[in-house]
């Protein structure tokens, strides 16, 4: 015990033990060993940051087993250079080892700096929307349908990565689906997660195509037990039905030329002109019509003795509507599509009523 205070008060209070100082320096690999160790040192943060660091540590560790073997010939310093640098040798392995197993495949690197990097999704919820896929690419050849009208069932939700495919109903074409679009969306907002449904149009192939598929029960898990990826889908999912409408909406226009929107109420009665008189049989069910629509009080009200016929203008004749005008009419079949879910507005009435085609262009 009183060796050890001896030798404290030696070195505190006492000069050096050194009885002489080296005139020669080290050698050159001992201050290249110091350099790289400086330039460790000064390494930044993150994974980049972490391959900087421990680089350069370990190249300054492996200067200093050379320098103790060379010019030092100490033993402890060859061992604890030596541990040093195979530390760092290790802590470099195991960042490669995350790194490539954090990469992901190229189409999904493109799939996430394409659709939710501009939407500044996180990485790592990005993964797990991708291991919810499976990390699986699948591929349609030319004229292969992904389901068939009334046939498949929907049980997923699909994303076209490359190609584009062709949405048809009772073989008449509706638009297309290009790359970085869902393929079955409106099909999917359609169901509930315990409902169950077959397509009602066909999905074809017209070129090659990749795409990803996410199952219907995993990814309603998914959705139930993340919020922020359910919020994320249902944007993104909005956003695709909307342009899918107006898709349609380019297709949809009247016999002179001149396109509508669909989401006018009125469409439907602006694109249907009067029917010709059919003969004296349809007038009869109008008049019925008329009649049977009047107020009781105002039937049993005797009748007034008719005007002058100098008192004003004869009323104009009623233009009777006529019913949906063929496919050819608005200049795609597809519309008519759009215009069937028109027919059944209560009471086959719409909330502006335009006298004629021409009057409503005005």
């Amino acid at each position: 015990m009183s060796a050890n205070g001896s030798t404290m008060r030696q070195l505190l209070w006492q000069d050096p033990v050194c009885s002489g100082w080296k005139q020669d320096l080290e050698g050159a690999v001992y201050h290249l060993a110091n350099c790289f160790l400086l330039l460790g040192f000064m390494g930044g943060s993150g994974v980049y940051g972490c391959f900087y660091l421990f680089g350069f540590l370990g190249t300054g560790y492996v200067c200093c087993v050379m320098w103790g073997w060379f010019d030092a010939c100490g033993l402890d310093i060859i061992l604890w250079s030596f541990l040093l640098a195979t530390a760092c040798l290790f802590q470099l392995a195991y960042l490669v080892y995350r790194l490539r197993k954090n990469t992901l495949p190229e189409e999904f690197d493109l799939l996430y700096k394409t659709l939710c990097l501009p939407l500044q999704v996180p990485l790592q919820v990005y993964k797990e929307i991708v291991h919810c896929c499976e990390e699986q690419v699948f591929t349609l050849a030319t004229e292969q349908t992904y389901a068939v009208e009334g046939e498949t069932p929907i049980n997923r939700l699909s994303l076209l990565l490359s190609g584009r495919v062709r949405v048809s109903q009772d073989g008449q074409f509706l638009h297309y689906i290009f790359p970085y679009q869902f393929m079955d969306s409106p099909e999917w907002e359609s169901l509930q997660p315990s409902e169950e449904g077959v397509f009602q149009v066909t999905l074809t192939a017209e070129t090659a195509c990749s795409y990803i598929s996410w199952p219907r029960k995993s990814l309603h898990l998914l959705l139930t037990k993340e919020r922020y990826i359910s919020r994320l889908f249902s944007a993104l999912l909005g956003y695709d039905i909307s342009e899918k409408l107006y898709a349609l909406n380019d297709k949809l226009f009247a016999k002179f030329g001149l396109r509508f929107d669909i989401r006018l109420p009125s469409l439907y009665h602006v694109l249907g002109p009067a029917a010709p008189d059919t003969g004296p049989e349809s007038e009869k069910d109008d008049e019925e019509v008329r009649e049977s629509a009047m107020p009781t009080s105002a039937q049993q009200t005797p009748p007034r003795s008719p005007l002058p016929a100098a008192s004003g203008p004869p009323a104009p004749p009623t233009r009777a509507r006529m019913s949906r005008p063929d496919s050819g009419v608005l200049g795609e079949d597809s519309a008519s599509l759009v215009l069937e879910d028109f027919e059944e507005v209560s009471g086959s009435e719409s909330f502006m009523d335009y006298r004629s085609d021409g009057e409503y262009m005005r």
